[in-house]
């Protein structure tokens, strides 16, 4: 490559990535945390999953206690699982029988626990683990500016990928084995940015090219629809496959209703291994009435192997759309490998626990980047007002990132000690605390005092959330071990190890600030 390439690679790659650099940072640490969404909600919940990303065997209970409320003859139902927790998800269609008297006519969406049969909104079960699940793509934002900004961060971060490559890739092999703390600091951190950026390379790539693909998708299908489908939106979501069955209402109620657990049970039984997420039922109680079962073969058995089987109650016609047994279509293998690459469920505690691991060296390439930014400008031939104004922004970066971390353990302590909080409680605190943090860090015009200071803070917080579990479940750690409280447990000991993680770090800061 001649210079003049390298050149303009080079100020692509530093252009691109410091314009994106806080959002970039925000997008992976609330990513690396939202690899454990679920065992955060049970945790403060203090309830474990019944069974990972299954329906209760049992769902007729659910159904009838349901029904009470809000009468479910001639409704859609979909009951869904979205994730390894305990609540189910269900959406009610409005009442197709104008004869049905209800207080409740319309559609209708709530959480329901399949043990206690307590229901909640959206808003009354929201949870620090949603919080941090959704801030990584910047839901905070007005819809959908948020999933707009974090697609195209995830696009532009992808080109600095591609870009940093170009540059390293004549002294790809040697950099990645140079790394020089005694030497002057930005070689340092030269160092640093280079081979924890090799080694997170595939991780990068693969979380910015499926984080585009999610966030912008809407973007691609729009033109789509507009110049092969006419501007027919429902045919493209349709031959997508993101259209919910649908069949006419016959006003002829059936004789019995019939129970659902059979039909789960014929499933489950047709396709051992299998794990029902998803159950929907049009026309409940009439001679249309149809049942369709989804979910897919358990991840150990194989990766990608989507199941849909539906049933026409009258007849008793069982129709198989899609057999996990088979070979997948391309359709499937392209959303279904896109998902499970993002969230990293397919092997369990160790492939989070390393994807948690990539995610912050992505953060602390992340920080590297900005550092060897602001040290190849601090030099005597820069004019004093450039400058102050390159440490200025710098400065800004670094408390804007840096405090997420002591804010986000803090946070951990306040909602299990205040449990439950409202959706608005944990925005509120989060945020503000967060801005508070950042403006004091930002106030002491000290960089190095703005890593101690998280570092430190983060670590003691870090300690305190399974204290604060005990003073309030008063079971620890390995009491919940030995229950088989598997993933309240999880949070307790991945908070201690992370605390003493960044505690070692802070004291070798301070030690080299102190030398």
């Amino acid at each position: 490559m001649n210079n003049r390439l390298y050149n303009l690679f080079f100020n692509l790659h530093t252009v691109s990535g410091i314009v994106i650099s806080v959002a970039l940072y925000i997008i992976f640490f609330a990513g690396s945390f939202s690899f454990f969404r679920d065992d955060i909600i049970a945790w403060e919940r203090n309830q474990n999953e019944l069974s990972a990303d299954n329906l209760p065997a049992q769902i007729n209970p659910v159904l009838d206690s349901i029904h009470e409320r809000y009468n479910l003859n001639s409704r859609d139902i979909t009951l869904k699982t979205y994730y390894e927790e305990r609540r189910i998800a269900v959406s009610l269609g409005a009442l197709k029988d104008s004869l049905i008297t209800n207080d409740n006519p319309g559609a209708q969406f709530f959480y329901i626990d399949p043990l206690t049969y307590k229901q909640q909104s959206y808003a009354e079960s929201y949870t620090l683990g949603e919080f941090l699940y959704r801030l990584h793509f910047l839901t905070q934002f007005f819809y959908p500016v948020g999933y707009y900004i974090s697609g195209f961060v995830a696009f532009f971060f992808l080109f600095a990928i591609l870009t940093g490559l170009l540059i390293h890739w004549k002294k790809i092999f040697s950099n990645f084995y140079t790394f020089r703390p005694l030497a002057k600091l930005k070689t340092m951190w030269t160092d640093a940015h280079t081979a924890l950026g090799m080694i997170g390379l595939p991780f990068q790539f693969v979380l910015a090219v499926s984080g585009a693909f999610f966030m912008l998708k809407v973007l691609l299908l729009t033109p789509a629809a507009v110049s092969l489908y006419g501007g027919n939106e429902a045919a493209v979501y349709q031959d997508l496959e993101f259209d919910v069955p649908s069949y006419n209402f016959e006003n002829k109620r059936l004789k019995k209703t019939p129970k659902l657990d059979s039909y789960l049970l014929k499933v489950r039984d047709d396709w051992p291994g299998f794990n029902v997420n998803e159950l929907v039922i049009n026309n409940y109680g009439d001679q249309n009435m149809h049942i369709t079962v989804k979910g897919h073969q358990d991840y150990t058995e194989k990766f990608n192997a989507p199941g849909t089987s539906i049933f026409a109650v009258a007849s008793g016609e069982n129709t198989i759309v899609k057999n996990p047994y088979s070979d997948a279509s391309y359709l499937d293998s392209v959303k279904n490998v896109m998902y499970r690459l993002h969230f990293g469920d397919y092997g369990g505690y160790l492939l989070r626990i390393i994807s948690f691991l990539l995610g912050i060296i992505t953060c602390v390439v992340i920080i590297s980047g900005v550092l060897i930014w602001l040290l190849s400008r601090d030099k005597k031939n820069v004019p004093l007002k450039k400058q102050k104004f390159y440490r200025r922004v710098a400065l800004t970066y670094l408390a804007i990132c840096l405090s997420m971390y002591p804010v986000t353990a803090l946070s951990f302590v306040v909602v299990k000690l205040a449990y439950p909080l409202t959706e608005n409680s944990i925005y509120w605190f989060y945020l503000i605390t967060w801005a508070l943090a950042s403006a004091y860090l930002i106030f002491k015009k000290d960089r190095g005092n703005c890593i101690r200071f998280s570092l430190l803070w983060g670590s003691i917080f870090g300690f305190i959330v399974p204290i604060a579990n005990y003073s309030i479940t008063k079971t620890t750690f390995w009491e919940n071990l030995s229950m088989g409280n598997y993933q309240i447990a999880f949070v307790d000991v991945f908070w201690i190890a992370l605390a003493l993680c960044t505690l070692f770090a802070y004291l070798k800061v301070r030690k080299k600030t102190n030398n």
